[in-house]
């Protein structure tokens, strides 16, 4: 039987990379998927899920989808911003983007999904995107995307310790460095050469290669489905070793 079989899950940042492959995946699993993403061009190509072509930093956008779909069983909020920079060329316009799209988009989407999932007395699964670039590990030139990524990890315990008696699990994933549409244009707008900007980010990785957004697919597929039903307020690094080998 597939292990989503009967379940809704809405994934945020479905239209590419690790959301992509992990809204595929869950249809491939019996999910109905419900697909949220601001690129619509890249999400109309998504077949076979519910597209919502919507801004995840719009609190009443996020509200109306909530009252439109109810009491989902799973949420998976996987889209984010990487900032390339330090505290000294990281400038307040960075920092209020970084944080409203890593972390106040996320609370948006909780307190505005998990009333309709008490209401329903349903058990559900949250799996938020953080990464090792947080309180896990020091980064270089990423101190806005790691301080971000920190509160996404308090959030994820917060929501877990706040809602365990609710049946409502909440776990994050922390990949290192993935293959994806978002590592290519941050490659892309980096000064230097292509090919050797991107074995830098290679080198660094112990296995001697990027991670695939279809591995970090199924760490989250393992988060959703009832195989973990007894693990909740955990983060699950995925990253080859980097942070710790």
């Amino acid at each position: 039987m597939a292990r989503l079989a009967n379940k809704t899950a809405i994934i945020t940042g479905a239209a590419q990379g690790m959301g992509r492959a992990t809204a595929e995946l869950f249809m491939q699993e019996g999910a109905k998927v419900i697909a949220v993403d601001i690129n619509e061009k890249e999400l109309q190509s998504l077949e076979g899920a519910v597209l919502k072509v919507t801004d995840i930093t719009d609190q009443k956008a996020i509200q109306a989808m909530a009252d439109e779909f109810g009491a989902v069983d799973i949420i998976f909020n996987c889209a984010g911003y990487v900032h390339q920079g330090s505290v000294l060329n990281c400038s307040e316009k960075d920092l209020d983007f970084s944080w409203s799209l890593n972390v106040k988009a996320l609370y948006f989407m909780l307190n505005s999904f998990i009333p309709h999932i008490i209401k329903a007395k349903k058990e559900a699964s949250i799996i938020n995107m953080a990464s090792v670039a947080s309180n896990i590990i020091g980064v270089k030139e990423r101190f806005a995307y790691a301080a971000t990524k920190a509160a996404v990890i308090g959030l994820t315990k917060a929501i877990a310790a706040d809602h365990v008696q609710d049946g409502i699990r909440c776990n994050a994933v922390a990949p290192g460095t993935v293959e994806s549409p978002s590592l290519e244009q941050r490659i892309n707008d980096l000064e230097g050469g292509y090919d050797e900007i991107k074995q830098k980010f290679v080198d660094r990785q112990p296995m001697g290669r990027l991670g695939t957004a279809l591995e970090i697919a199924y760490l989250v597929l393992h988060l959703a489905s009832d195989e973990s039903r007894f693990t909740t307020a955990s983060v699950f690094t995925a990253d080859g070793g980097f942070s710790s080998i």
